[in-house]
């Protein structure tokens, strides 16, 4: 059966991918917020992993919405887990399973018990999280075992999280992002398949 998975690029997105490999037809899903966008560290990472990957374009002037959550709120929490919301959404319409590389201690963004209830009975789709069992140590020990991955600030490397984009819709209405977004924040790009040490900070 075919799986539609939320692929940052990263490696808990990949690693989610990766596991569910063994039960299903594993198809990579990134979200962009308009055509010009190219999220080309996630489709150089899907090329990697092996697997289909496509490029999703949310609808027109949802950036504006989200970017209007952000300095509405003064934090990104609430902006971030609605475009996850949306791009679930978007997937649960074609694929009859989806599925995300949401970890056991991972904040933002993360569906509730009821609004997962709430996906599944509107859409009839599966929404799996292969990894909410595990912490962060453990992914990165897994991940260990089958890529070779860059980790770095956010806003320095790039990949195809949503945040990325939201970022660069607050600079270019002059905002300092900063204060918005919480300094030593990290995220990850899947480099090389096979076992190896996650590198920091710089592609080598």
């Amino acid at each position: 059966m075919k799986a539609g998975v939320l692929f940052s690029g990263g490696k808990d997105s990949a690693l989610a991918a990766v596991l569910l490999s063994r039960d299903y037809e594993i198809e990579l899903n990134t979200f962009v917020f308009s055509a010009e966008q190219d999220p080309s560290s996630a489709r150089k990472a899907a090329g990697i992993l092996g697997f289909p990957w496509k490029k999703r374009i949310f609808e027109q002037g949802f950036i504006e919405s989200v970017a209007n959550m952000v300095v509405a709120c003064g934090y990104p929490n609430e902006a971030i887990l609605e475009v996850h919301r949306h791009a679930l959404a978007m997937l649960c319409r074609e694929y009859p399973i989806v599925a995300d590389g949401t970890r056991m201690d991972d904040r933002v963004p993360v569906l509730s018990r009821d609004e997962v209830r709430s996906l599944q009975d509107r859409t009839g789709c599966s929404y799996i999280r292969p990894l909410l069992g595990y912490g962060w140590r453990e992914v990165n020990r897994l991940a260990e075992r089958y890529f070779r991955t860059v980790v770095g600030e956010t806003g320095e490397i790039e990949n195809g999280d949503y945040e990325r984009w939201i970022r660069e819709a607050l600079q270019d209405r002059g905002l300092d992002v900063l204060s918005f977004f919480p300094r030593d924040h990290r995220h990850s790009v899947v480099l090389e398949r096979g076992p190896g040490i996650i590198r920091v900070n710089a592609y080598e």
